[in-house]
């Protein structure tokens, strides 16, 4: 296993090279151009490889930004708090790791000695010193536990992608929001820890085996569950998993209309608290209430907008419009949709840079989506960015810091 994980676009391996060097030379390990053959042996060492390394670098150019192998491998590494981000050619960054310090190496010249490779090994240094820093005499005494290990006062929980099984592949969006918002309401549980995102839908599509899974995650419980959505009804199954014993803790199927959606995710998030004997606080209760809009279109347009952004490249001019589209007809239905607001703030934001006679480069839409949630994360990043690229980076620099 290496100390730094190197995320980058296979096209982009030449400018690689030379920082993979200048690393190399500091004696530290490397994994950057595996010999192995795609498919589930691939994902499973990619996975093994970034949990052990110390740092993930990610190589942004405008190739990479394109893949959603490298985004999910950023945002892996941003959540482990182990992200050190370089790009080239002002490459855009995705919206969700944009907030973090990023180094330029333009015109670096493959000169390890360049202020740019300076700044890129301190960070990695760092990471790696503390990785391996000597643990105090008090650790040797307790189980081991990785840095990504879920806090031991919580009960840890994974949530995997539920099965679409509404026989329309293009309904696939609907089966991940579904999923992605259950992992939403269960994070506002403080009894629980909740994997991320994007290391549970590593498992989307494969058939796993729950204790395994468990295993890996280093979690005690799997929830897993299918949607199937037909016209103005929609079922959903789901069941919870000890994943030591892979005895089922709790299972039900809901068969409801369409509009009862934003309930029914309460229910399911509600009951899986109570079958592990858990409380929920009050203001956690109002937060899993909170759903941004209880309009079911306007909920259906945002989630299309949203999964569109997650599967395609970030850069593509026709996916930007497209998203544009939805999230203009969901704030349309349902003018105070926050959320909606600040994903159109982002793909307006991609088209004025892509289509430089684009009129709106998406401010209004983030500062309209911060009036209606001042808290709203999304809308933080892209208002930064939006501000950073007119040159206003005193204005940019809080939200940032903060966000």
């Amino acid at each position: 296993m290496a100390d730094v994980f190197v995320s980058y676009a296979r096209s982009d391996k030449a400018r690689v090279a030379p920082l993979v060097a200048a690393i190399e030379a500091n004696g530290w390990t490397v994994w950057w151009d595996p010999e192995i053959c795609p498919g589930q042996e691939f994902d499973r060492q990619i996975t093994a490889e970034l949990k052990a390394a110390a740092a993930v670098l990610v190589i942004w150019t405008p190739k990479s930004v394109e893949s959603r192998w490298v985004r999910g491998e950023a945002r892996w590494g941003a959540e482990h708090g182990i992200l050190v981000p370089v790009r080239f050619e002002r490459a855009e960054l995705p919206i969700d790791v944009s907030t973090l310090h990023t180094t330029d190496m333009d015109g670096w010249g493959a000169d390890r000695r360049s202020s740019q490779a300076q700044e890129v090994i301190r960070a990695l240094g760092t990471m790696i010193a503390r990785k391996n820093a000597p643990r105090p005499a008090s650790a040797y005494f307790a189980p081991a536990q990785s840095a990504s290990a879920p806090d031991p006062k919580r009960v840890a929980i994974c949530v995997l992608p539920f099965a679409n099984m509404s026989g329309d592949p293009e309904q696939e969006y609907f089966s991940d929001g579904i999923t992605e918002d259950i992992i939403t309401d269960l994070s506002k549980v403080s009894a629980l820890g909740v994997t991320s995102r994007n290391s549970a839908f590593v498992f989307k599509g494969k058939h796993v085996e729950l204790p395994k899974v468990a295993r890996e995650l280093q979690v005690q419980y799997v929830l897993e569950g299918s949607v199937r959505k037909s016209g103005g009804r929609v079922r959903i199954t789901a069941q919870l998993v000890d994943g030591t014993s892979n005895d089922h803790v709790w299972a039900e199927r809901y068969d409801r209309g369409l509009n009862d959606i934003f309930a029914l995710q309460d229910e399911i998030s509600q009951a899986i608290v109570k079958a592990l004997k858990l409380k929920i606080l009050p203001e956690e209760k109002q937060a899993i209430e909170r759903r941004g809009t209880e309009n079911v279109d306007a909920y259906n347009l945002y989630l299309m907008g949203r999964q569109f952004y997650a599967s395609g490249p970030e850069n593509n001019t026709r996916l930007a419009a497209a998203i544009v589209r939805m999230c203009k007809r969901a704030t349309e239905i349902d003018p105070e949709y926050a959320s909606a607001w600040a994903l159109m703030a982002h793909s307006q934001m991609i088209l004025r840079h892509n289509l430089r006679g684009a009129d709106d480069d998406g401010l209004v839409a983030a500062e309209r989506a911060l009036t209606l949630d001042v808290n709203l994360p999304a809308a933080h990043a892209v208002k930064a960015r939006i501000l950073g690229d007119k040159g206003r980076h005193d204005e940019a620099r809080p939200k940032l810091r903060s966000h």
